[in-house]
C-alpha cells in the first residue's frame, strides 16, 4: 500500500534529485517524486545468486558517485531497510566513502503482510516471541534450521517460495508438530491480495495448488487461527473488484484513493475532458455583472461549474468577495464544496441533488423577489430543466456557458475495449461521463458492458444510462463520488448476504 509510506520518507522522497528504487517498489509511490526528479529502478530479481553482489556494488558505486556529485538521492527500498534489505551493507559502505546519509525506517514487510491478512504476530495466549528468518543465505545455501531449535513463538520465514516444503519439513524435524498453523501471504495490502492457510504438514500442497508465487511471506504459530476472526482488508465487499473509473484525469485521484483503501483495484479511463467554453466575452460580462451586484442569486449545477467560473473570477483580479450580498445556490454537497473551497458558502443546496429540487427552492427562497436575475454558470451543452423552470416563475436567467465536455481521444477505443472485459464495475459520475463511454465503445456499448456492474452518482445520470440500453444496478441516494462508492460497496454487501 503506497500510502504507509512514513511522512519522513514521503518528505524525503519529494525532495531528491534522484531516486534509486528497487524491483519491488510499488510505483504509485513515485508520484510522491518531484517532475524533475530522475527515477530509476535498479536491483534484479532472481532465484540464483549469481551476478547479484555485482550489481549490488554497482547501486553502491552509483550513490557514492552521485552524493560527490552534489545530488540528493533517494534510495528506495520495500518495507524496511534494515530487514533483509541489505540497508545495512549500503550504509556501510556510504560511511566508508565519507558521504552522509539517513536511515528512514519503513513499515516492515512481517509487519504491514501480518497487519493486513489480519494475523497478530504476538498474543499473549498464543505467543509471546516472534522470528523472523530468510530461507536463503547469501551463498545460495539454506538456513541452518537448527537455529531455530527452542523456538516456539511466531516464525516468519522470508524467501522461503522456492523451498517451501524443505522449510516446512526442517521445522517439523525441529520438533514443531505438522499440526501446526501456517499461512503463505502473497502481494498484501494490495487488491491481489491472497492468503492460504493450513499446517506445516499441508501448507507447501496448499500453496503450490494456489499458484501462489513470491515474493511471499510464509507465517508459522497458533497465531494464524486468529485470521478469520481478525481479517479485515480481504473480507471488504469490494476487495479485489476491478473498477472503472469515467472522471476527468483532474477530478478522479480522490475516488481513486477512495476505492483503494476500499481494497478495490480502480483502473483510470476519462471518458470526457474538461476546457473553458469557445466565447470567453459572455464569462467576462457576468463577472462584470456581479461585481455590480446584479444578480439576486447565483447558481452552480456542478463542481465544474464552480471551479471554471471561480477561474474567471480570479482570471479579473477578484475574489470570493465580489459575490457581495449575491446569494449561492449549490446542486448538491459535491458542489457545495468545491465553493467551500474558494471560501464561499452555498445559501441553498436541495434535499434532492436534481434540478427540478433546485429550482424549488430558489423560487421559494426568491418568492418576493420579482423579476430576479439569476446567474447560471454550467456546461456549453446541459439540459434546459432549470432556466425553463426559473423563467417559468418570472425569473430571468442568465445562462453563461462557463465550460464545454470533449470526448477522449477516438485513438484509444481499442485500448478500451480490451480493458471492458476484465472489469467489475464501471461508475458514470455525470451524463457526459455515459454517453462519451457509449460513444468510445460504439453502437454495441451495452452488450460490451453487460456483464459489469454498472454504478451512477444520481437518476439524472441513470436516466441518460437508461436512453442508451445500459442497464444501470447501482444508483446513488448521494450524489457525491463518496456516495457512489458507498452505493457499490452496499451493492456487494447485499450480494454476499
Amino acid at each position: 500500500m503506497p500510502e504507509l509510506l512514513t511522512v519522513r520518507g514521503a518528505r524525503l522522497l519529494a525532495a531528491a534529485d534522484v531516486v534509486l528504487r528497487d524491483v519491488l517498489v510499488d510505483a504509485a509511490l513515485l508520484d510522491g517524486a518531484h517532475n524533475d526528479a530522475v527515477v530509476r529502478s535498479v536491483g534484479r530479481r532472481g532465484r540464483v545468486p549469481d551476478g547479484k553482489d555485482e550489481r549490488q556494488q554497482e547501486i553502491i558505486d552509483e550513490m557514492v558517485s552521485l552524493a560527490r556529485a552534489g545530488r540528493s538521492v533517494v534510495r528506495l527500498k520495500g518495507g524496511d531497510p534494515f530487514l533483509f534489505g541489505r540497508g545495512g551493507e549500503e550504509a556501510q559502505a556510504l560511511r566508508a566513502a565519507a558521504i552522509p546519509f539517513e536511515v528512514v525506517p519503513g513499515v516492515a514487510s512481517p509487519l504491514g503482510v501480518t497487519a493486513y491478512a489480519g494475523i497478530p504476530l504476538t498474543h499473549r495466549e498464543l505467543a509471546s516471541s516472534v522470528t523472523f528468518v530468510t530461507a536463503v543465505m547469501r551463498d545460495g545455501a539454506d538456513f541452518d534450521w537448527s537455529e531455530l531449535a527452542k523456538v516456539r513463538g511466531t516464525i516468519c520465514v522470508f524467501m522461503g517460495m522456492t523451498r517451501l516444503g524443505q522449510v516446512a519439513s526442517s521445522l517439523i524435524a525441529l520438533g514443531r508438530s505438522g499440526d501446526t498453523p501456517a499461512a503463505v501471504c502473497e502481494s498484501v495490502s494490495l487488491p491481489a491480495q491472497r492468503t492460504v492457510t493450513g499446517t506445516l504438514a499441508t501448507i507447501a500442497a496448499l500453496t503450490k495448488s494456489a499458484r501462489i508465487g513470491a515474493p511471499s511471506l510464509l507465517i508459522v504459530g497458533e497465531v494464524v487461527r486468529l485470521r478469520e476472526e481478525m481479517r479485515w482488508f480481504d473480507a471488504q465487499p469490494l476487495f479485489g473488484k476491478r473498477v472503472l473509473v469515467t472522471r476527468p484525469e483532474h477530478q478522479r485521484a480522490a475516488t481513486m484513493r477512495a476505492l483503494r483503501e476500499r481494497g478495490a483495484a480502480p483502473l483510470a479511463f476519462s471518458t470526457i475532458a474538461i476546457e473553458a467554453a469557445p466565447q470567453q466575452a459572455p464569462i467576462d460580462d457576468a463577472v462584470r455583472s456581479l461585481a455590480r451586484g446584479d444578480y439576486a442569486l447565483a447558481a452552480f449545477t456542478s463542481e465544474n461549474g464552480a471551479e471554471w467560473f471561480l477561474r474567471a473570477v480570479q482570471r479579473s483580479g477578484a475574489d470570493a468577495r465580489i459575490f457581495g450580498p449575491t446569494l449561492i445556490a449549490a446542486i448538491g454537497p459535491g458542489t457545495a464544496a468545491q465553493l467551500a473551497r474558494h471560501g464561499l458558502r452555498a445559501d441553498l443546496v436541495p434535499d434532492t441533488f436534481i434540478a427540478e429540487r433546485l429550482a424549488r427552492a430558489i423560487i421559494t427562497r426568491l418568492a418576493t423577489h420579482s423579476g430576479a436575475r439569476i446567474l447560471l454558470p454550467r456546461a456549453l451543452v446541459a439540459p434546459d430543466t432549470l432556466p425553463r423552470l426559473l423563467r417559468g416563475a418570472g425569473m430571468r436567467v442568465d445562462v453563461v456557458p462557463i465550460y464545454r465536455t470533449v470526448s477522449a481521444s477516438i485513438a484509444r477505443r481499442g485500448e478500451l475495449r480490451e480493458l471492458v472485459p476484465t472489469l467489475d464495475a464501471v461508475l458514470f459520475t455525470s451524463s457526459s461521463t455515459v454517453e462519451k463511454l457509449c460513444e468510445l465503445l460504439g453502437d454495441d456499448a451495452a452488450l460490451v458492458l453487460s456483464h459489469a456492474t454498472l454504478a451512477s452518482i444520481g437518476p439524472i445520470t441513470t436516466a441518460t444510462a437508461a436512453r442508451l440500453g445500459l442497464r444501470v444496478a447501482v444508483t446513488a441516494t448521494v450524489s457525491t463520488s463518496a456516495g457512489l462508492i458507498d452505493a457499490l460497496e452496499t451493492h456487494y454487501a447485499n450480494a454476499r448476504s
